[in-house]
């Protein structure tokens, strides 16, 4: 049996009719004649085996994760994805789940959104985490539509520079139109405590990453004062690896904080889908967007999960929604969850470690190459800011030319740096990857 039912001649026949045509080329009439049905030649046909033979030959030809070092990050990063993760997305049941309306028919998929859930408030110190949304970028626009629904007759976001410049550019983009003044990162060079007095009784947020898109850590507790001192919420960016060994966002004290989750178990899948984290404080819930599954028990006294909370975008009035819920986040949300109870805590705080550790190696045996400079912008985590002596773009060129992906060029972003470029360092990046790319560094000063 065929996986679809074919149409015969005469069903055709009545397609064509309904549609007004006599024959399917005259569906193409648009198309000038010399273009519409060229003669195409061909190679010979190939049997299965020659064609595999050859595709696989094809493949061999494209650059990917396991054929190059890559020390490029900048919100996507090349972190090691255990296998059993993979194993477990692929399973009928989650791989093809879709959103759990009926409870009593989807106890597997709303327990592994629970179990998500639990692990994502253990790792930040938070008391909400919802499932979810489609990026960093997403969960950080959408913190930003919370706080001001929020925090009433507020219209202005204090953002600082060091947010990732892709994600201040899908803030301003979700906010245009509704009245909102963003502000706080025009100036680039600006610093935290420049960003922190701008905010004032107008104010519904501000908008702080740690470490930010530089690699720098912060501590942000002054930063909370500074926000809740105005009547204004802290929203906190972060990067869950390093949440192994640095301040969490709830111990900074933050309301709302965000981040990109495609660092637990999603790999970098030719940039996407990704994983968009998003947690709040208890207060703060019913304005939550998206789904919170919690648990309870039935009439007969047995344990069973249930949505307790979902926003009208997943099924009525979407057309006064305002948020971005995608169901295929359920499956990126379960990666997490899988990469979490594999490694634990100590596992994910052997992960940061190995990152800093590499990271710091790899900026000391560049800061002595002749030519270029590592920015000292204050205690980094696995990223950090190379000045180099010729256009980044170049050097990462010829990077290339020796099987290593360079790091990301900063004159689009923060042009006043000059020729500089953004590295970065995961456990992926053996001793021998670091010196390689010292090496070819020096080549191609």
């Amino acid at each position: 049996m065929t996986h679809y039912i074919p149409i015969t001649d005469a069903d055709r026949v009545e397609m064509l009719k309904t549609i007004g045509v006599e024959r399917i080329e005259d569906l193409f009439e648009s198309v000038p004649a010399d273009y519409r049905f060229p003669t195409l030649t061909l190679p010979a046909p190939l049997s299965e085996p020659e064609l595999r033979r050859e595709l696989s030959r094809l493949e061999r030809q494209n650059a990917h994760a396991g054929s190059y070092a890559i020390f490029l990050g900048a919100g996507a990063y090349n972190h090691f994805v255990p296998a059993a993760v993979d194993q477990i997305l692929r399973r009928g049941e989650f791989y093809t789940a879709y959103t759990p309306y009926q409870p009593e028919v989807s106890q597997g998929t709303l327990q592994a959104i629970f179990e998500y859930q639990s692990l994502i408030c253990a790792l930040t110190g938070m008391d909400v985490a919802n499932a979810s949304h489609y990026d960093g970028g997403t969960a950080l626009a959408e913190a930003a539509i919370m706080a001001i629904n929020v925090v009433r007759g507020r219209r202005k976001i204090v953002v600082a520079p060091g947010v990732n410049p892709q994600y201040r550019a899908v803030m301003r983009t979700l906010l245009q139109g509704v009245d909102v003044e963003v502000v706080g990162d025009e100036n680039p060079e600006a610093s935290l405590a420049d960003v922190a007095a701008l905010v004032d009784q107008t104010t519904a947020a501000l908008v702080v990453q740690s470490p930010d898109f530089f690699g720098v850590l912060h501590d942000l507790r002054p930063l909370t004062a500074a926000a809740h001192a105005a009547g204004a919420l802290m929203v906190a960016h972060f990067d869950p690896i390093a949440l192994g060994l640095f301040q969490t966002p709830g111990e900074a004290g933050a309301d709302i904080a965000t981040a990109e989750g495609q660092p637990l178990g999603v790999g970098l899948s030719f940039g996407g889908p990704y994983l968009g984290i998003f947690t709040c404080r208890q207060q703060y819930v019913h304005k939550i967007a998206g789904r919170l599954v919690g648990v309870t028990r039935d009439v007969d006294g047995r344990l069973a999960y249930v949505l307790t909370l979902r926003a009208r975008e997943q099924d009525i009035r979407r057309e006064r929604a305002t948020s971005n819920i995608c169901t295929n986040q359920g499956l990126m949300a379960l990666a997490a969850a899988v990469y979490l109870s594999l490694l634990g805590r100590r596992g994910l705080r052997q992960v940061a470690e190995l990152c800093y550790h590499r990271a710091h190696y790899a900026a000391a045996q560049i800061a002595q190459l002749p030519g270029y400079q590592v920015l000292d912008r204050g205690p980094f985590f696995k990223e950090f800011v190379v000045k180099t002596p010729r256009p980044a773009g170049k050097i990462n060129a010829a990077l290339r030319e020796q099987g290593i992906v360079g790091g990301y060029d900063l004159a689009g972003d923060y042009p006043h740096l000059g020729d500089a470029m953004l590295l970065c360092a995961t456990e992926m990046n053996s001793r021998a990857d670091i010196d390689a790319l010292v090496a070819a560094l020096r080549a191609a000063a």
